[in-house]
């Protein structure tokens, strides 16, 4: 826990200048600038004639992401039915002309993949593995191709492997796990897989493409299209294509955005523009939010791939799908795994009866809070009841109605699911019993997963950091310009509610407004 005075809460709070009243999507479009006067770098593998285990789409998924890339501005290697040796030589001299010209970098290959102990390997067509333990020998490992990108010192790199195609050693060898194992991007570093770790991807469906790489295809030829955008819509898509056999995967540590076809021009849109934006996607989701079929909710997710009810859409699709009968696949729970930090999904199977005892103290003082103790009291299809009505909140966890009497419109500061560097961000209205009405513009990441000792015990716990500005009038119609910075803490597969968070509130004249801790002291869930 961090131990915060008045005066390092003032320091941080000012010691930065503007930057700390920049909202982060400006600093990350300022850092994007500099990406997209950076060169481009590819290096594109296809394998298909393994001896053992024939693959019919590699080669033309290889030779049309080439073809895909070029048209984005990349200078493209392509290597098609590649021996080991080949592989390797190819990988080191990408890595090496990386760290030669600072060009933003992608390595995609089609083909066969697998894992052991943890470690993932891309498959050459002369590999005879007979033996698991011949995988080391003949396989071409995946971190060494990240470590070679990381030593290349370059802006930003991008790794796409649609490798996770079923055991390509039949059935004389087994492996432990299906496909590939999960692992955390290295810094400046989006990892994408075809499908989920720990699950196996459809070669292809009839056409000439693999199912993965088909809509990947066609994504990154859409213009202005954000990557993060692009690969969630390419979820989405091969989702619903294979009813929910194959779920796309992605770890991202990016900290600047980038786009395959950038726009002609950057402009920082004003703030009627930006609140017009809102209202009408506001008023989408309002019409939308109870349908009990999927189609709204995808037509919404393709909109507004990082919109400000993503999150919310997410779960209302899965809960749709899941009434239909799809049984999507999962990440493979892989605890011990060294190279990742795992994922999980929000648990919202709440009963009645739940309940929840916090302890909260000011983070200046030390000074005892009034503790908390919501117990669940009323469930409908979309809001938790706690204590008869006093706090409501949705099936995530957003606050609805707090303590205080403050009502809050559909809003996502909690996520649908967690890894390491998911980031969102979310926009909402903030309506005081007594009068005012103010907007709430937040950004939030996934930082960090880690231990959190709190009374209720000892946690491995996402960590949320959330930036952003409320703005408006409050009672008496003042003005507001208040900096919110939080840190909340989850373990979802334990407790469907928060472990520990932290708020901090300050006004744009630096004056402190809120600075608490609350932590979890005890729990009851059926």
């Amino acid at each position: 826990m961090t131990t915060w005075t008045r005066r390092r809460m003032l320091k941080t709070a000012l010691a930065s200048g503007s930057t700390w009243f920049m909202p982060w999507s400006v600093r990350f479009a300022l850092g994007s600038s500099a990406l997209l006067r950076a060169a481009r770098q590819a290096l594109v593998i296809g394998n298909g004639n393994y001896h053992r285990a024939p693959l019919s789409n590699p080669v033309n998924d290889a030779h049309a992401m080439a073809e895909a890339l070029r048209g984005a501005g990349f200078e493209v290697t392509l290597g098609v039915d590649l021996v080991q040796a080949a592989m390797q030589d190819a990988i080191t001299a990408h890595t090496e002309n990386l760290a030669r010209s600072k060009a933003v970098g992608l390595f995609y290959f089609a083909g066969h993949g697998m894992q052991l102990a943890w470690r993932n390997y891309l498959i050459p067509v002369d590999a005879e593995i007979d033996t698991v333990g011949a995988l080391r020998q003949r396989g071409v490992d995946v971190n060494s191709l990240l470590e070679g990108m990381r030593r290349a010192g370059n802006p930003m790199n991008l790794v796409v492997l649609d490798a996770c195609r079923d055991n390509p050693l039949g059935t004389a060898t087994r492996v432990d796990q299906k496909g590939l194992s999960q692992m955390d991007a290295p810094p400046g570093t989006l990892l994408a897989y075809a499908t989920a770790p720990g699950h196996t991807a459809i070669d292809g469906d009839g056409g000439d493409h693999g199912l993965y790489t088909g809509h990947l295809l066609r994504e990154i030829r859409v213009p202005e299209a954000k990557i993060e955008d692009v690969f969630k819509r390419v979820r989405l898509a091969v989702r619903r294509r294979s009813n929910g056999l194959q779920i796309p995967w992605e770890s991202t540590s990016l900290e600047d955005d980038f786009w395959f076809l950038p726009p002609r021009e950057e402009r920082k849109r004003a703030e009627e523009e930006v609140e017009r934006e809102f209202r009408h996607e506001l008023a989408l989701w309002e019409r939308i939010k109870e349908s009990a079929q999927p189609e709204p909710f995808e037509d919404y997710l393709r909109r507004y791939p990082h919109g400000r009810f993503t999150e919310l859409a997410q779960l209302q699709l899965d809960r749709v799908l899941a009434k239909l009968g799809e049984k999507k696949v999962e990440i493979v729970s892989a605890p011990d795994n060294p190279y990742g930090k795992g994922a999980a999904s929000a648990d919202t199977a709440y009963r009645v009866g739940d309940s929840y005892q916090y302890r909260q103290f000011d983070l200046l003082t030390q000074q005892q809070l009034k503790p908390g103790r919501p117990r669940i009291t009323a469930i409908t299809e979309h809001e938790v009841i706690y204590n008869d009505g006093t706090l409501v909140t949705d099936r995530l966890g957003n606050m609805l109605r707090t303590p205080q009497g403050a009502v809050w419109s559909p809003n996502q500061t909690a996520p649908f699911d967690f890894a390491v560097g998911k980031r969102w961000n979310t926009r909402f209205r903030v309506i005081p019993p007594k009068g005012g009405n103010s907007t709430v513009e937040l950004e939030l990441r996934i930082v960090d997963r880690e231990k959190i000792t709190v009374p209720a015990g000892t946690f491995y716990a996402f960590r949320v950091e959330t930036t952003g500005w409320q703005t408006g009038s409050s009672v008496g119609g003042r003005n507001l310009h208040v900096r919110w910075d939080w840190k909340t803490w989850y373990a979802p597969r334990e407790v469907r509610r928060p472990i520990a968070f932290e708020w901090f509130n300050h006004h744009v004249s630096g004056k402190i407004l809120r600075a608490t801790r609350t932590e979890l002291v005890a729990f009851q869930q059926a």
